[in-house]
C-alpha cells in the first residue's frame, strides 16, 4: 500500500459483544499511529487528507469509531436524566462504562491488527483515552500526542458556561435536523482564526448522519467523561514522548486542561495556537502532522515494537 492510500473500511472483532469499523492509511510496514476521535465523533472526523499526510510522514495510519459511534457496536445502558445531572456536578453516578473501558477496545483493535505497540493520538476525549491507554500499559504506547483535552480534573479543561443550551437544545429526528444542530454548534466552538466554510461542514455532518447516529450512545459516552478519574498524580508516571496541543481559543475543553496535562507529565512539549478553537481544521493540518512527526521521533523504536506482531 502505497503512502496516503486508503484501505476499506474494516470490522474488528475486539470483544465478545464489541465490533469496532476501523481504517488505515499508509504502508503497513510503517510506524504504526493510533488515532482515537472524541465524544460523539466518527473516525471520519480524523479527515482523510490529514490522514494521508500522516502517511507520508512515515506512518501507519489507523483511526477507527469508537463503540456507540458512527459504524462500531452499540453499548447497552440507558443513561438517566438525573445520572446526568449527578456526574455533571460531580455526585457520585454510575455509567455504563468507563474511560478505560474506551481505552480497553483501542487495544483491542491493536491485538486483531497484531500491533504490539503504537504512537497514539487522541483529541478531547480521544485524549483522555489516549492517556488511559499509556497509563495502562505504557509499554504498548509508543508516543502520546494528547489534543484538546484534559486530566480528569474538575477544576481544569471545563466548557464555557455559554454552551450549555446550544449542547442541550432538542433536536429533530431526521437528517437535515441533524445538520443544522451540527452547525450551531460548530459555528460556536469553531477556530475563529481558521474557520470552515458551511459547505465543508453540512458536508461532514450529512457524513456523520449517515454513518449512523446514536443520541443514547452519545449520552453514554458523556457518562464515562463525567465519571472519569482525575489522572493528575498517575500521569508524573508516563514514560512515553509526551505532545499536548491545544487551541487558545477552545471553549468546548478550556486551554486549562492542556495547560495541567502539560504540567503533569514530565517532559511534555507543548503547541498551543492563537485562534484554534475545538475543531481540527484543514489549515493546521501541516502543523498538527510535523507536531506529531516530531513527538514520536522522540520514541526509541525497535523493530520489533514499530510494527505488527510476528506469530
Amino acid at each position: 500500500m502505497a503512502h496516503g492510500t486508503m484501505s476499506e473500511e474494516l470490522s474488528a472483532p475486539v470483544h465478545s459483544d464489541l465490533e469496532l469499523c476501523y481504517q488505515t492509511f499508509g504502508d503497513p510496514s510503517a510506524e504504526p499511529l493510533l488515532l482515537v476521535m472524541g465524544l460523539g465523533g466518527p473516525m471520519t472526523w480524523w479527515d482523510a487528507e490529514l490522514c494521508a499526510q500522516l502517511a507520508d510522514a512515515g506512518f501507519h495510519v489507523i483511526r477507527y469509531d469508537n463503540r456507540d459511534t458512527g459504524r462500531s457496536s452499540r453499548s447497552p445502558g440507558r443513561v438517566r436524566r438525573a445520572d446526568l445531572v449527578r456526574a455533571f456536578v460531580g455526585a457520585p453516578a454510575r455509567a455504563p462504562y468507563s474511560i478505560a473501558d474506551l481505552a480497553g477496545d483501542a487495544f483491542g483493535l491493536l491485538d486483531h491488527l497484531g500491533i504490539e505497540s503504537a504512537h497514539v493520538a487522541g483529541v478531547s476525549m480521544g485524549g483522555m483515552i489516549a492517556q488511559t491507554m499509556a497509563l495502562a500499559a505504557p509499554e504498548r504506547v509508543l508516543s502520546l500526542s494528547s489534543i484538546m483535552s484534559t486530566t480528569g480534573r474538575r477544576t481544569v479543561g471545563r466548557q464555557h458556561p455559554s454552551l450549555l443550551p446550544t449542547l442541550i437544545a432538542g433536536r429533530g429526528p431526521g437528517r437535515e435536523d441533524y445538520i443544522r444542530g451540527s452547525l450551531a454548534v460548530w459555528r460556536i466552538i469553531g477556530s475563529p482564526r481558521f474557520p470552515q466554510t458551511e459547505e465543508k461542514l453540512r458536508k461532514r455532518a450529512g457524513e456523520t448522519w449517515d454513518r449512523g447516529v446514536s443520541r443514547a450512545g452519545v449520552l453514554r459516552q458523556m457518562m464515562a467523561v463525567l465519571t472519569q478519574p482525575d489522572r493528575t498524580q498517575a500521569l508524573a508516571g508516563i514514560t512515553a514522548p509526551t505532545l499536548v496541543m491545544h487551541g487558545l481559543a477552545d471553549r468546548m475543553v478550556h486551554v486549562s486542561g492542556g495547560r495541567a496535562t502539560a504540567a503533569a507529565v514530565p517532559g511534555a512539549r507543548v503547541t498551543f495556537i492563537e485562534g484554534w478553537g475545538h475543531d481540527l481544521p484543514a489549515a493546521l493540518f501541516p502543523t498538527f502532522t510535523t507536531a506529531i512527526r516530531r513527538n514520536a521521533d522522540r520514541a526509541a523504536l525497535t523493530p520489533r515494537s514499530a510494527g505488527p506482531r510476528s506469530e
